[in-house]
């Protein structure tokens, strides 16, 4: 008997055998949690192993590819840079020639610094110099644009194509279609194809829809139905399909950083209509801009297993056992139910169904 124990005692000396037990039980159980968060709270920066002690910023490096050159977990990235919650929305900004210094405060603690460089006058041309992007901007440029997901909302607002030139089938690029439900003032247009609904694994809500991305086209004469001209096709153009105004996301910096409240959220579809994903994949989850995720945040994927065993009774029971970590995801477009992750790292094949949640 502890001494926390004995305590209790003397302060409750009636109480029944069962009530000590499930207090005492309470009582660890608190006392574990306590323990716990403490620990959470207090945790070190760990290095990465070989992490140097300088670096310079070349063409090609990524945030998330310095944030492992120097760290075990890239997501506490702001950490070692001693960001604020201001500066992890509007980061200082990272460009090829910078130089990244890795050093301790007085107690020890690693952080980072870029190296100011004294510039020698000189007359010179070079061109414009782009800040490096925080994951690689090839695997996610056409998720930025194109409407590969819509909203549920956005389905009954769409405008339409109700016929084609020449009661042609399909369309082609400068071909003509004629639209119904077109704003008058929006010239430039995206054309897709309903795809499947996206359901919410926790409660079978649809959240929206997987889109089949089908080209663009512009707005010749308003009207209903309004002339549009098709500018490019990727796939198949033809009556029923939809069109949405043409958006260019704002550009944002994203820096790699982990949520400040539990995610638990589920992959619920893989881009390319398969079931499985792997490092460089781009995959779906059932949580938004409504559940608190913002661009730049880092989660964990998970996998919830259970292992069939025999109880003493010789029947068969499913035992859960603890999750097992199968990679990281790095959210980098948000809609309002919906949003879309890169695996910038995985273990094994990433699910459907596997969960998204806070590392």
């Amino acid at each position: 008997m502890t001494v926390w124990d004995r305590n209790l005692d003397r302060e409750f000396p009636n109480r029944s055998y069962e009530d000590n037990t499930m207090i005492r039980i309470m009582s660890a159980f608190i006392l574990a949690m306590i323990s716990a968060l403490c620990g959470a709270v207090g945790q070190e920066i760990q290095l990465a192993e070989g992490a140097p002690n300088r670096h310079i910023v070349v063409p090609g490096d990524t945030l998330w590819g310095l944030a492992g050159k120097f760290l075990k977990e890239p997501w506490r990235w702001p950490e070692i840079w001693r960001m604020n919650e201001e500066e992890i929305s509007n980061p200082h900004r990272i460009y090829p020639g910078d130089v990244i210094v890795l050093e301790r405060d007085v107690q020890g603690t690693p952080r980072l610094r870029l190296q100011s460089i004294r510039l020698v006058p000189q007359i010179y041309s070079t061109g414009v110099k782009d800040e490096i992007p925080a994951i690689p901007p090839n695997l996610i440029r056409p998720f930025l644009s194109d409407p590969l997901i819509v909203e549920v909302s956005s389905l009954d607002r769409a405008a339409r194509i109700v016929a084609t030139q020449q009661d042609r089938v399909y369309l082609g690029n400068g071909d003509l279609a004629y639209v119904a439900g077109a704003d008058p003032s929006r010239p430039d247009w995206q054309i897709y194809r309903n795809g499947r609904p996206l359901h919410d694994p926790d409660n079978n809500q649809i959240l929206g829809y997987e889109a089949f991305y089908l080209g663009t086209a512009r707005q010749l004469e308003p009207g209903n139905p309004a002339t549009f001209e098709v500018v490019t096709m990727k796939q198949e153009i033809g009556r029923g399909d939809r069109l949405l105004p043409a958006i260019r996301p704002p550009l944002v910096a994203y820096v790699p950083h982990k949520p400040r409240f539990q995610v638990n959220g589920r992959v619920i579809s893989v881009y390319g209509g398969v079931d499985t994903a792997g490092r460089g994949s781009i995959v779906t989850l059932n949580r938004g801009a409504r559940d608190g995720i913002e661009i730049g945040h880092v989660l964990a994927l998970e996998r919830n297993r259970t292992v069939v065993e025999r109880d003493e009774n010789d029947t068969k029971v499913r035992v859960p056992i603890p999750p097992e970590r199968i990679g990281l995801l790095f959210v980098f477009r948000i809609f309002e139910r919906l949003s879309y992750g890169l695996v910038v790292q995985s273990e094994s094949t990433v699910d459907v169904n596997d969960f998204a949640r806070t590392p």
